[in-house]
C-alpha cells in the first residue's frame, strides 16, 4: 500500500470519526435540537444577552419550508464539490499531459544527444 493511500485512507477515517462520535457519544441529548447548527445557536444566544435585540438587517430570501432550505443548502454544497472536483481534475489531466509531452520529448531526442551535457562535453 503506498503512502498515499495509507495518508487518503487515515483522512477518510478521521472524517467518519467526526461525524459518528457525536452521536455515539450522546453529545446534545439535553437540548431539544441537538444539532441544529451554528445559525441557531447563535441566535439563542444574542437573544439570551439581549433579549430586545433587533437584527441589522433581514434575508433577502426567505425559504417557505425547512426542507426547501435543506434542499438549496444540499444544492449548494453539491455545486461547490463540482467546482471543486472540476479543479482538480483539470490540473490533474494537465499535469498528465506535461508529463506524457516529455516523455514523448524524451523518447524522441537523439541517440547521441543523451550523453551529453548543456556545453557540449560528454
Amino acid at each position: 500500500m503506498s503512502r498515499n493511500t495509507k495518508i487518503n485512507l487515515l483522512l477518510l477515517l478521521v472524517v467518519a470519526a467526526l461525524a459518528v462520535l457525536p452521536l455515539a457519544l450522546g453529545l446534545g441529548d439535553h437540548k431539544e435540537e441537538p444539532f441544529a447548527g451554528a445559525d441557531g445557536e447563535a441566535e439563542s444566544a444574542i437573544t439570551e444577552i439581549e433579549p430586545g435585540y433587533e437584527p441589522w438587517f433581514s434575508p433577502l430570501y426567505e425559504p417557505p419550508s425547512g426542507e426547501i432550505e435543506s434542499a438549496l443548502f444540499s444544492l449548494q454544497a453539491a455545486l461547490g464539490a463540482g467546482v471543486l472536483a472540476y479543479y482538480f481534475g483539470l490540473r490533474r489531466g494537465r499535469r498528465q499531459g506535461e508529463q506524457r509531452a516529455l516523455e514523448r520529448e524524451a523518447g524522441s531526442a537523439p541517440a547521441g544527444a543523451a550523453g551529453k551535457s548543456a556545453d557540449g562535453q560528454g
